[in-house]
């Protein structure tokens, strides 16, 4: 990951009731709760600004996938009704505008030190408190620590051979240049077809001479059907936003769907073709939505995978390549959907090719270019779509030391473990925001991040109100949450599918699922009453490290 350009500061030093980790939107929110509960607080991160992921992530056609009135915040009346979105699916431009503006409007940035990366973080068992250092000589002491560092933080650059070799340009759509890039003219290859790669691929294939993609797995793909933001629809949100958010906070993913309660398998063909037919008329994610079964029953998700399927053969004229693009090895959904603007029909430009990489693996970077068998290929630029080493990336490659010496990564060797996705056994006083073990990627994700910040700071309430300055979850109650977890996604169709959601994507990366697939609304309440019974599962010490009671 590259190194924001530092500028000139002071070192910080001293106590804080808080250190946040990350000034994406989860850290943005948590700073603006910790102010309002008046505890003190300060931010690091490694950007020179606020915006998380959407300060990293400008590749070409980067945008998100959640329609823009429900990817906001819903903790101020005022921020929802005087943002405007310009677009239903807003682009990363827009969306950095708005953490700024969010960021003007609550003056966050007087206690954020940006440029700045966490090097470690050591609890002191004796003190109750996170000595928390930056490669920037700052030393702080903390009551708490939040870790607010996202789920898709982490970019994984593959190890091929011979990369340092490459004469042309290399990038990483997770850590694309902020002045942008010029592709006019250029032989381009582009490595990956994930979401990023599905997003930029047409807005590179518009610029480039030539645009080589290399596929290793095909992903299924929903047209976004993204455009202005009609003024109608617009206020049609912001004149019911109280109890359109209500919903959404109880939807399965955070998302208001439309779902439609029946099942694929037991509607007449004709019947679920045409439910089909305007899913995709509509467009996003949605799609997911169209019958409630798609995601447990085999029969049903077949159908929904094979009239995609029939959409790309239809889209994309030359049928080999069409053949390549149409995914047959995984239900659809369980790898992340992807939505898009013109992805399938950029295959059909003369200047598009593809290439199968699954069976005739990439074999090195070579000095102009890259070689697949025999066979090499001559670029200009080479732009890496791999990904991600998501939800534990950030944190285990952090140098978090809990009780007894322990490090985070070596307790999430064979996989990530937490209660709620919010804490893990033996690194008290640590809160993690979206953790993995909690819906995060399953969900809209600032759905998810308010939750978990009004949870945390719900729970620093309990604890001042008590005086008690150390929690962490029982071992026992992390067992069960873990188990429960993997209960859930074995339901479920997503552990067939070698996604990232389970690592597989990272070599060497236990096989594990990683976040809750329960549903946000089923997780609020199982959270909600966990605190409601004074914090189950949660041990707690008071300033003496005496055991203090849950009441």
């Amino acid at each position: 990951m590259p190194q924001a350009t530092q500028t000139k500061r002071a070192p910080v030093s001293g106590e804080f009731d808080v250190a946040i980790v990350g000034a994406g939107f989860g850290g943005m929110y948590m700073l603006h709760r910790l102010r309002g509960l008046g505890l003190s607080a300060i931010v690091f991160d490694v950007a020179s600004g606020v915006g998380g992921t959407w300060y990293w992530n400008r590749y070409p056609g980067a945008r998100c996938d959640v329609e823009s009135m429900q990817y906001s915040y819903s903790f101020s009346e005022e921020l929802q009704q005087e943002w405007q979105w310009t677009e239903l699916f807003a682009a990363q431009p827009e969306i950095l505008r708005y953490a700024n503006f969010v960021a003007d409007k609550l003056d966050l940035r007087r206690d954020m030190r940006f440029e700045t990366r966490v090097t470690d973080a050591v609890f002191d068992e004796t003190a109750h408190r996170w000595t928390v250092r930056t490669d920037r000589g700052d030393v702080v002491s903390a009551r708490f620590c939040v870790m607010a560092t996202g789920c898709l933080s982490a970019a994984r650059m593959p190890d091929f051979p011979g990369l340092s070799s490459f004469k042309g340009k290399t990038y990483h759509t997770g850590y694309w240049p902020h002045e942008g890039v010029d592709f006019t003219g250029k032989r381009v290859g582009v490595i990956g077809t994930g979401s990023s790669a599905i997003q930029a691929i047409p807005v590179i294939a518009a610029q480039a001479a030539h645009v080589t993609v290399f596929q290793r797995t095909p992903n299924y793909s929903i047209p976004s059907r993204n455009g202005p933001m009609p003024e109608v629809y617009s206020q049609s949100w912001k004149g019911n936003y109280p109890a359109l958010r209500a919903e959404a906070r109880m939807a399965r993913n955070g998302i208001l769907a439309n779902p439609n309660d029946v099942s694929a398998i037991a509607t007449p063909e004709q019947e679920r073709l045409a439910v089909y037919e305007d899913r995709w008329a509509s467009g996003g994610t949605t799609f997911m939505a169209a019958f409630n079964d798609l995601i447990t029953n085999k029969a049903s998700n077949d159908t929904a995978a094979a009239f995609v399927r029939g959409k790309i053969k239809a889209i994309v004229k030359d049928p080999a390549t069409a053949e390549l693009l149409a995914p047959t090895n995984y239900p659809i959904g369980t790898k992340r959907i992807c939505v898009d603007t013109d992805y399938y029909l950029t295959y059909n430009k003369p200047n598009v090719s593809l290439v199968d990489v699954k069976n005739t693996p990439i074999e090195a970077i070579t000095p102009d270019g890259l070689r697949v068998g025999n066979e090499e290929y001559k670029f200009d630029a080479i732009v890496f779509a791999t990904g991600f080493d998501a939800m534990t990336g950030a944190l285990t490659k952090m140098g978090i030391v809990g009780r007894n010496g322990a490090t985070l990564a070596a307790k999430w060797e064979a996989g990530p473990r937490t209660y709620l996705g919010l804490m893990t056994a033996g690194f008290p006083n640590m809160f993690m925001i979206t953790g993995p073990g909690s819906p995060s990627v399953l969900s809209n994700m600032i759905v998810s991040i308010e939750q978990h910040v009004d949870w945390i700071s719900d729970c620093l309430s309990h604890l001042s109100d008590r005086q008690i300055d150390c929690i962490e979850p029982a071992l026992s109650a992390e067992d069960a949450w873990v188990r429960h977890v993997n209960e859930v996604a074995d339901t479920t169709l997503y552990p067939s599918a070698a996604s990232w959601y389970m690592g597989a994507n990272i070599p060497g990366k236990p096989r594990v699922f990683m976040p809750y697939i329960g549903g946000v609304g089923a997780y609020r309440q199982k959270c909600d009453e966990i605190a409601a019974k004074g914090y189950e599962g949660f041990q707690m010490e008071g300033p003496v490290n005496a055991a203090v009671a849950a009441e």
